[in-house]
């Protein structure tokens, strides 16, 4: 595998040849080869431009890929892909995104993301920052991230909205490899988002989950569920209404538990737990549908 970042421009999504476009000079990667796959970066940065939503710039360092992507009317999707099997103790791993004025874009992941444990105990870092621009949207959308037992991990999200941006936020969290009867076996999970409009904070979620110092089956906490989600919208006017209409479809579904709070007129706020996959996936389709009308 080559060690070296790589840069891309590319100006529409048909334009596969420029994955392998080398740029020297607008990207550094000062990483000793030690830590090559192990500390990594991939920076996008999208554009409104000719009536489309394209990529103009990016940059990724082993084992992130700069992936596959689609025209989704005058939006754009990407799939975030790696080469890794998962993330393990002592990585380091940064996302940084930036989607200028008038660009629509969905961001989603390959697939599951799976915490590895380290055999000196070490914790996984997962840094990412999100700069949505005035008048820009961005969809993010991931699988649920699976903690092995005895895995540590530290994810810090950091969301900064200017103007009028729109934002979609759906991520998710299992207790564990259920199908191999591992629940709540992992060592650590510190999470934190943060959102900002203009400066001003907007969301903060902040938690540590430790299950061997927290009994998080218990029923005030997670109970029976495996699955766990949040979605997140902001930046689209939501009338009281529409959160009583999510709340109640949300309640229809057999084997989802769910809860909706509509924080501001413009942010809206959904809890997921479900004990098993398909529900809580069709719960997510769901939200995601209902959110087109906004």
């Amino acid at each position: 595998m080559d060690s070296a970042g790589v840069v891309v421009r590319a100006f529409n999504p048909p334009v596969r040849a420029a994955l392998h476009t080398r740029c020297p000079g607008r990207r550094r990667d000062d990483r000793v080869p030690s830590v090559v796959g192990r500390h990594a970066r991939l920076e996008l940065v999208f554009v409104h431009r000719n009536g489309q939503t394209v990529l103009a710039e990016a940059y990724a360092e082993p084992p992130f890929r700069v992936g596959r992507w689609f025209a989704e009317a005058d939006g754009l999707h990407m799939i975030l892909t790696s080469s890794a099997p998962g993330i393990f103790g002592h990585d380091h791993l940064q996302l940084m995104v930036r989607v200028g004025c008038g660009a629509r874009v969905r961001l989603t992941s390959q697939s599951a993301m799976q915490v590895h444990p380290s055999p000196d105990g070490a914790t996984a870092h997962l840094q990412s920052s999100f700069h949505v621009e005035d008048c820009a949207q961005l969809r993010r959308e991931w699988h649920p991230l699976i903690p092995f037992e005895a895995a540590r991990i530290d994810q810090r999200i950091d969301v900064n909205i200017a103007g009028g941006g729109y934002l979609y936020w759906s991520d998710a969290l299992m207790s564990g490899r259920n199908a191999r009867g591992e629940r709540w076996e992992f060592a650590s999970i510190a999470h934190e988002i943060i959102v900002r409009r203009d400066g001003a904070r907007e969301y903060l979620e902040r938690y540590r989950i430790q299950p061997n110092e927290l009994a998080v089956s218990r029923p005030w906490a997670a109970g029976d569920a495996s699955y766990l989600g949040t979605t997140l919208i902001s930046g689209r006017l939501i009338e009281p209404d529409f959160a009583e209409r999510v709340h109640i479809g949300l309640g229809r579904l057999a084997g989802v538990r769910a809860a909706v709070d509509r924080l501001d007129e413009r942010v809206l706020l959904t809890r997921l737990l479900s004990a098993s996959g398909p529900p809580f996936h069709e719960a997510r389709r769901w939200i995601r549908d209902c959110s087109m009308s906004l």
